[in-house]
């Protein structure tokens, strides 16, 4: 008999619906019946889906991305206690032998309400066993902006605990309304309790430590939206350097024009994926603007990614061996940014200490610098996908 496979995609930004869409494709091609429920605002990325598809109620990516900005937490217990609701009407609905859950922290409860093997998709850096090399860096916050890096660094470390204490409050008061022991869930437990956890990471990024054999690395998930390459990209001149430049869905959108000119300026020519979010450069001369782009494509076609630094765009610049250079501003995507400066497959330039002549600076040092470092991860990304390794994992379980 064929598996019943749930894939709830929580929609808190692009990547977690994209993630789980590889996901939900390999399980198609093994013969699976799957059943992917996501935000109906996201209906564009399911339009051609070969499974079924039901919209789920949730947070939108709006509220979520305000929620970050101001540092707090990304979730209330009223939210979570009807995400449970629907978890589990879903669960009872469809019967699934296993389901899937992107960033959706609700199924860590509502699955074992439900007797359901419950797999979440994470990064290995929110991981508890995930090993840091010297203090949590500082992300883009209010005191970041009026203090010396290092000493809002140093305070920043000091209340982490207590600030990740509080952001883990509502998962904690959520389980203990369920009767589930609320005991010892920090934040990085929370994100990551579930019976499977595949960290969506290259081998050898990150460093885990005495994690049990539940917490594996599949390797990277990388999705691009079917679109076709833009028709201006024929008008690209083969003598100057291609720039790819994208902000993504949580990046500071405010400061993409100014970064654009400014690299336009340098001589670079820029591809630009707006990524749905109203930016508007102008026509400026040397930069081409598209809302969404074939991401994988339009690495290869760049000599340097500029993105956010998140984990899903740049996974695809270290996949065609180009080096990353990102405009962090919360903590996820500084804390994917810290391995790549230790590996040297890239650069950051602080949202909140961004200037045009910092980024061009950056480019230009990236530049100069080979694929070597990106094309060795590259290497490493096992032969079969990470969507294939999850899938394997579900199967044998």
């Amino acid at each position: 008999m064929a598996m019943r496979l749930l894939i709830i995609a929580e929609g808190a930004t692009l990547a977690h619906v994209g993630r789980p869409l590889l996901v939900a494709e390999e399980a198609v091609r093994r013969g699976w019946h799957v059943v992917f429920a996501r935000p109906r605002s996201y209906a564009w990325m399911t339009r051609n889906a070969a499974f079924d598809v039901v919209d789920l109620d949730a947070q939108s990516p709006e509220v979520f991305a305000r929620r970050l900005a101001s540092g707090s937490p990304l979730y209330d217990l009223a939210t979570l206690d009807a995400y449970v609701d629907a978890d589990r009407t879903l669960v009872r609905t469809h019967r699934p032998d296993a389901v899937i859950g992107d960033f959706r922290l609700s199924l860590a409860v509502s699955a074992r309400l439900e007797g359901c093997r419950y797999a979440t998709l994470s990064n290995a850096y929110w991981s508890p066993y995930c090993v840091m090399d010297g203090r949590w860096p500082v992300p883009d916050i209010p005191m970041t902006r009026f203090m010396p890096i290092g000493l809002a660094e140093v305070l920043f470390n000091l209340v982490r605990p207590l600030a990740f204490g509080l952001h883990a409050s509502p998962m904690r008061q959520l389980r203990a309304k369920y009767g589930l022991s609320p005991s010892g869930v920090d934040l990085q437990t929370a994100y990551t309790d579930a019976d499977l956890v595949c960290y969506c990471d290259f081998p050898g990024l990150f460093e885990l430590k005495d994690a049990p054999s539940t917490h594996i690395v599949v390797g990277p998930l990388v999705w691009s939206p079917d679109v076709p390459v833009p028709e201006h990209w024929m008008q690209l001149r083969d003598d100057r350097p291609v720039v790819y430049f994208t902000l993504g869905s949580s990046g500071r959108a405010d400061l993409a024009v100014s970064a654009a000119r400014a690299l336009a300026e340098q001589g670079h020519q820029v591809i630009m994926s707006s990524a749905g979010r109203p930016i508007s450069p102008g026509g400026l001369p040397g930069v081409f603007l598209s809302d969404m782009l074939p991401g994988e494509a339009a690495c290869a076609r760049a000599s340097v990614v500029v993105c956010n630094g998140g984990s899903p765009t740049t996974q695809q610049a270290l996949l065609a061996g180009r080096p990353v250079v990102a405009v962090p501003t919360n903590l996820d995507q500084f804390l994917n940014m810290s391995a790549l400066q230790k590996h040297g497959l890239g650069r950051v330039v602080r949202s909140d200490r961004f200037s045009p002549e910092r980024l061009c600076a950056a480019v230009a040092e990236m530049s100069a610098a080979t694929g070597d470092s990106a094309s060795r991860f590259h290497a490493s990304h096992a032969v079969r996908s990470a969507a294939a390794v999850i899938a394997g994992q579900l199967e044998h379980s």
